[in-house]
């Protein structure tokens, strides 16, 4: 008996569901959009007698399919315990955002239209509805601050490579002015470090700029803590990858996201890159102020 790759994805109307199949289904899943939670051991079995050999496959399940909810734990255990390989991706954002979106599209929410809701109390009622769904997701990404280019790299980190060995190691910069980045696994603080914003020249300029790289690597407590920082991460990825995990995302942050942590994202992926690490490199807001 051929057994199958299972992705559930869920998540909150307008988090980026629909990004996150389209992400699997050009990596050559089979997707099947709101599909009843009571028919997913049907249709595993269908793929599993499929002429075309289907190995992956990702299944929407969400609000719009309320009333078989309760039934996916059962299914997930059930299909688990046959041998299946299930993980259950969840999306969320803030309901400041996701309104934001739904106004944007002029579409309506499918709690709109059932209860005659309004935008924002549909929006509350639904992440009360689906919480537990959250609860048993084996992966949770907040889309708040992700464009649709950063969504669908963050599927591919954290779905596409988990069945590789060698863990990818994401360097993510960051402003504490624009708040904690969530999916972040490790988070530092790089305030301490000399602030290239308060020279005039620099001001303008960010940490992927030659001069404010050498104004904050020229400073000795710069490479101190590079060489300390460095040394910790090397120490922690190995460790992740024995409990399996295959993605670490290490936000750094400064207070604008600009210089500081620009500066020392980049030196640490430059470093690891050295030592064969397999690093992706994300500057969040690189671009604001």
């Amino acid at each position: 008996m051929r057994l199958l790759q299972v992705t559930i994805i869920s998540g909150l109307s307008g988090s980026g569901k629909s990004t996150a199949m389209s992400v699997l289904e050009d990596s050559g899943f089979y997707c099947i959009d709101n599909m009843p939670a009571t028919l997913i051991p049907t249709f595993v079995e269908l793929c599993q007698h499929s002429t075309r050999g289907l190995s992956r496959v990702a299944i929407v399940v969400d609000i719009r399919g309320r009333e078989f909810l309760e039934d996916i734990r059962k299914v997930v255990h059930n299909l688990m315990e046959v041998g299946h390989q299930v993980k259950i991706l969840f999306l969320e954002s803030t309901d400041e955002i996701l309104i934001r979106r739904y106004s944007e599209t002029r579409r309506r929410h499918p709690l709109e239209k059932e209860r005659g809701m309004s935008l924002p109390e549909a929006v509350k009622e639904e992440r009360g509805e689906i919480a537990f769904l959250r609860e048993i997701a084996d992966e949770v990404i907040d889309t708040s601050a992700l464009n649709v280019h950063q969504l669908r790299s963050l599927v591919m980190e954290r779905l596409l490579n988990s069945t590789t060995q060698k863990m990818n190691v994401t360097l993510l910069s960051f402003g504490y002015s624009y708040g904690i980045p969530t999916e972040a696994d490790i988070v530092m603080d790089v305030r301490f470090l000399p602030n290239p914003f308060f020279v005039r020249e620099l001001r303008g300029l960010t940490g992927e700029d030659k001069k404010v790289k050498g104004y904050v690597l020229e400073k000795e407590e710069t490479n101190d803590f590079l060489y300390r920082f460095t040394e910790m991460v090397e120490y922690l990825v190995p460790l992740y990858e024995n409990e399996g995990k295959s993605y670490l995302t290490i936000a750094i942050g400064c207070t604008g996201g600009k210089h500081r942590s620009v500066v020392i994202t980049e030196r640490l992926a430059e470093t690891l890159a050295q030592r064969e690490k397999e690093v992706t490199v994300r500057h969040r807001d690189i671009e604001r102020g």
